[in-house]
């Protein structure tokens, strides 16, 4: 009876234990507002110009943690924070200097984290800051976790992370508007989806608006990324029709339509977690432009399950948008081999018309 007893005594205590956690985790979830003013900081005075050609570049820089022998627990990998707080620091400065051997006039970034238990609490914005002298930014918040407490041995724990867009020329707004994200559990854990919308003035009186978006992967009710599309192409349209150039980076969508029948590495997934982009949302004024060169095909993603090899899954799932006006003379990926995230950056030379 003493062993029935202790054994309903420590029962009862986990179930205790497990229903707090539950109380914490809805008690701590929030979405950041919506239509939020962001704050450009040290502002460019120099204005862009019609006809000039630019450089934009996207990179997910993986909170710092994907070096090419890194797999993640989420992924089905071993891993659920960074190696440590050098190796964090190794592989943010190692992916900015990737993306400034770019030589580009805007850069945006994503899965910067500034607080984080995964990340030891590097502030990575600060790194990218401290690399980036003379340049203007503007940062958006997407994810605030509550405590993850899986893996036990190694909880993923707490973290906060946003986008963030880098140039050097004037701007005179930027606004971080809210994405329609998953209704059920798993919002708990996802990222608070977002975009930052960044207008720069033009010489010719138009308008640049350059979008920096990181949409859903991982989704479990069928049209929360056409949810997704919809108000971002949306946007972007009413822009459009104002006369306004239009740029933006970044999908975590199969830009390929079927990545693994292009790149026949590793193993197809069984359930991919990487959908093709639905390209029946993207109005007729508004287009992809995906990264992919036949004669060198570059993937741009790698699946995080195991360290980087040539038996790993890779993929196409990072692009830009741009409108009709806007003439693409090049996109490309910077091959690192995914040395320090599981994305290589991405780049495109393009011309305001």
């Amino acid at each position: 009876m003493k062993k029935l007893k202790i054994i309903g005594v420590i029962v009862l205590t986990i179930v205790c234990i497990v229903a707090v956690y539950v109380v914490y985790v809805f008690a701590s979830y929030y979405r950041v507002e919506d239509n939020q003013k962001l704050k450009i900081h040290d502002p460019g005075k120099s204005e862009t110009k019609a006809g000039k050609t630019y450089r934009i570049t996207s990179a997910n820089i993986g909170f710092g943690a994907y070096s090419a022998d890194y797999s993640f627990f989420m992924d089905g990998g071993k891993y659920s924070r960074a190696f440590s707080k050098t190796a964090v620091i190794k592989n943010i400065n190692g992916s900015v200097k990737e993306v400034h051997a770019m030589e580009a006039d805007f850069e945006m970034y994503q899965e910067v984290d500034i607080d984080g238990t995964r990340s030891y609490h590097v502030n990575e914005l600060d790194l990218i800051k401290e690399k980036s002298e003379g340049s203007s930014y503007v940062y958006a918040q997407n994810y605030d976790s509550p405590y993850l407490f899986y893996p036990l041995t190694s909880p993923h724990g707490k973290n906060k992370a946003g986008i963030a867009t880098f140039s050097k020329f004037k701007s005179t707004s930027a606004v971080r508007r809210s994405l329609p994200i998953e209704t059920g559990f798993s919002k708990f854990f996802d990222l608070d989806r977002c975009y930052i919308k960044q207008r720069f003035p033009v010489d010719n009186g138009k308008e640049l608006i350059v979008y920096n978006f990181h949409l859903s992967a991982y989704t479990k009710e069928a049209d929360t990324a056409d949810k997704q599309l919809k108000m971002l192409f949306g946007d972007m349209e009413k822009e459009v029709k104002k006369g306004n150039y239009v740029v933006g980076g970044d999908f975590n969508k199969d830009l390929l339509g079927d990545s693994y029948s292009v790149f026949k590495q590793g193993e197809a997934l069984d359930d991919n977690w990487a959908k093709p982009v639905n390209k029946k949302l993207i109005p007729e004024d508004i287009r992809l432009e995906v990264p992919y060169d036949e004669d060198d095909p570059v993937p741009t993603c790698r699946n995080a399950n195991m360290p980087y090899s040539e038996d790993d899954f890779v993929l196409t799932i990072d692009g830009f948008i741009v409108s009709d006006n806007v003439t693409v003379k090049q996109s490309f990926v910077r091959d690192t081999q995914f040395a320090y995230s599981d994305h290589n950056p991405v780049g495109m030379d393009f011309i305001l018309e």
